[in-house]
């Protein structure tokens, strides 16, 4: 059942942001959406790169999950063009593009488009300051630019860790008056270094994040990411997002324990990827708990997180703690 009561903060970037707030949608009114602003590839790098505006990409996704608007506007919002001087832009980027001339910050715009479509909830990017991510290898080699850090053209090396310049940007206001209001805090889907992490790299979303009395959930990937989580098991992603921001960020750790069809891990292993590997064993602290469920869909042969079955166990997590007043062993 609904619950508009529940204020729920989802963090993220990419497509598995958009896919739970799809979900999440169904669950709850009371939504507050925080996007990554690092990509700099695809149509939202040129962008960003002819009109010095922030990447308008994944938060074009998100606005299209969180509209109550009819289908066909929805697909509006993401046709990229094939074609002439627009080939490769989404209408919904040059939209945000245009209103972001129109006013005074990146939030403001998203604001804009958000209020005509009736957004559900409210969405922020992370911040207004335009930034880089670069990765840091355990060799010490750089990688500058969030779209180099997955295609590194041979450059082969785990990740040690991610950087935003500049160092400190500034967390869009309501973004973190969200985060102190929230009673739920969800981390993910998404990629690890490129979409989750550097929202923690944020000044002002780590440290809403660990004042909040909100429940604080990390939603792992389905599946590992060349470039970047290759041979990750699900506590190696916790490792690594308590790396940039603090240890027991998180409360619970959701992770799909369904085992993925053969054909389409098949198609997956073509391209470095596998499904990430559920290691309970390392869950030891018992501040930080592991839950475990069949969340897999297989979507036009690709994989997603089921997105009704997800933030129903989320709004789950939030009632039964609520309801004890306290945490307990879900492994």
């Amino acid at each position: 059942m609904r619950n508009d009561n529940t204020k729920v903060v989802a963090i993220g970037g990419g497509t598995g942001l958009s896919t739970m707030l799809r979900g999440l949608k169904n669950q709850t009114r009371k939504i507050t959406a925080i996007v990554s602003v690092a990509d700099d590839g695809g149509s939202s790098g040129v962008l960003r790169g002819d009109y010095g505006m922030l990447p308008p990409g994944d938060v074009r996704n998100c606005i299209a999950a969180l509209a109550e608007t009819d289908p066909v506007l929805d697909e509006l919002l993401s046709y990229r063009f094939k074609d002439g001087t627009f080939k490769g832009h989404s209408l919904g980027n040059l939209f945000l593009a245009a209103l972001n001339e129109m006013s005074a910050s990146f939030d403001e715009a998203v604001d804009k488009l958000s209020h005509a479509l009736g957004v559900v909830g409210k969405i922020y990017p992370v911040t207004n300051e335009e930034v880089t991510l670069s990765a840091v290898l355990e060799d010490g080699r750089q990688i500058d630019g969030e779209s180099h850090i997955g295609h590194r053209n041979g450059m082969e090396g785990k990740v040690d860790h991610v950087f935003l310049t500049p160092s400190h940007p500034k967390a869009v206001e309501g973004a973190v008056k969200a985060l102190d209001e929230a009673d739920i805090i969800v981390l993910g889907p998404g990629s690890l270094y490129t979409s989750i992490i550097p929202n923690l790299l944020v000044d002002g979303i780590p440290q809403a994040i660990k004042r909040s009395k909100a429940i604080k959930i990390y939603v792992c990937n389905l599946m590992s990411q060349a470039g970047e989580t290759e041979n990750y098991t699900v506590h190696d992603h916790l490792e690594a997002i308590e790396k940039h921001s603090y240890k027991g960020i998180v409360d619970f750790v959701i992770a799909n324990n369904e085992p993925i069809p053969q054909s389409i891990v098949s198609r997956y292993a073509e391209e470095n990827a596998y499904m990430v590997e559920v290691d309970a064993e390392k869950f030891t602290d018992p501040h930080t708990m592991l839950v475990q469920g069949d969340l897999l869909l297989v979507q036009d042969e690709k994989l997603r997180h089921n997105f009704s079955r997800l933030a129903r166990a989320i709004m789950i997590l939030q009632r039964r703690i609520a309801g004890r007043g306290q945490l307990y062993d879900t492994h």
